[in-house]
């Protein structure tokens, strides 16, 4: 018998069911990269944090993964969660702003766009909070804003830096000015966070653009941003009309950002969680030697200049 016959023969004897391929290449076993095409076996790109081992490419993640990512396991403090949004304006375009709003819940299983909380990050005590731009494209609304504002409130109260995780497409157009009075909010309790001497770090993810980048995903004491990240304030057309001229390609890129002063620096999401973690360590209240007290910087000289005037004992 040819190959070719017993080909046909096992054609005869019936076709392959949808149901038997199905079986043979399981859904969501292979993720096939955006960028370079390639084809990774699903539970190794969880285990790489969703970087693409090919070409580096960094696939979009939401909130959950993030958190797991960076907070040591059953340290997790979820802040907030019965904070729920409202539709003070009774917005409506191609659907009521209340159904659009309850079918994203139910879709995405999240109260509003962003999850806040208190945890460990390598054993270091932070508040921590996660924008998802799953819900609405992450826009900032009453709730981001309300949610935000009392992490960092609760930060400086118990005196734990302040990381937030930023995706979004800005402002919630469906709640109006309210949306737009977020950025004033949550810029004044970084002041206070600032003031007390207490340190903030943004990550800019891919996409961070409009009012969260016009407010607090700018205004961090070390601006930390995922590689080849969009960020900007207006689109790139606007700014083009705007400005009437032809803008560079890599225009509104991570990288352009940081070579133009901007972002201080990219971080591979790989190396996120260790990177997060020394610059807390850096940036930790020194402690005075002999007693094993915290001691602010103004304290710690003080301490350095009484002892630097004392008479030295010599025997």
């Amino acid at each position: 018998m040819s190959l070719f016959d017993w080909f046909a023969n096992r054609r005869k004897a019936g076709p392959i069911s949808e149901d038997r391929q199905e079986r043979e290449i399981a859904d969501g076993l292979w993720t096939k990269c955006e960028e370079c095409g390639v084809l990774t076996y699903t539970k190794d790109l969880r285990a790489n944090q969703w970087v693409c081992g090919e070409c580096h490419h960094h696939h979009r993640i939401f909130s959950d993964e993030r958190i797991r990512q960076l907070i040591d396991a059953q340290t997790w403090q979820p802040l907030d969660t019965h904070i729920q949004p409202k539709d003070p304006l009774g917005f409506k375009d191609r659907k009521a702003y209340g159904d659009r709003l309850r079918d994203t819940q139910t879709k995405t299983q999240l109260t509003d766009a962003v999850q806040t909380g208190l945890g460990l990050l390598d054993g270091l005590p932070v508040a921590l909070g996660v924008m998802d731009f799953r819900f609405m494209g992450g826009s900032m609304g009453s709730v981001v804003g309300e949610k935000l504002t009392r992490l960092i409130e609760q930060g400086t109260r118990d005196r734990r830096p302040v990381i937030i995780i930023c995706a979004s497409g800005g402002a919630r157009m469906q709640e109006g000015m309210l949306s737009l009075m977020q950025m004033a909010k949550i810029s004044g309790a970084l002041q206070q966070h600032q003031a007390a001497r207490l340190l903030y770090l943004p990550v800019l993810t891919h996409p961070t653009t409009g009012g969260v980048t016009a407010s607090f995903a700018m205004l961090g004491d070390i601006i930390l941003a995922e590689p080849k990240a969009t960020i900007g304030f207006a689109g790139r057309r606007v700014v083009e009309q705007t400005l009437r001229e032809k803008l560079p390609d890599d225009f509104q890129t991570a990288e352009y950002l940081r070579d133009h002063g901007f972002v201080d620096l990219i971080v591979p999401r790989t190396q996120l969680k260790a990177t997060l973690a020394q610059l807390i360590r850096l940036h930790q209240p020194r402690t005075a030697p002999a007693l094993g007290l915290e001691a602010s910087e103004t304290e710690w000289a003080n301490g350095l200049s009484s002892n630097a005037a004392a008479p030295i004992a010599v025997d």
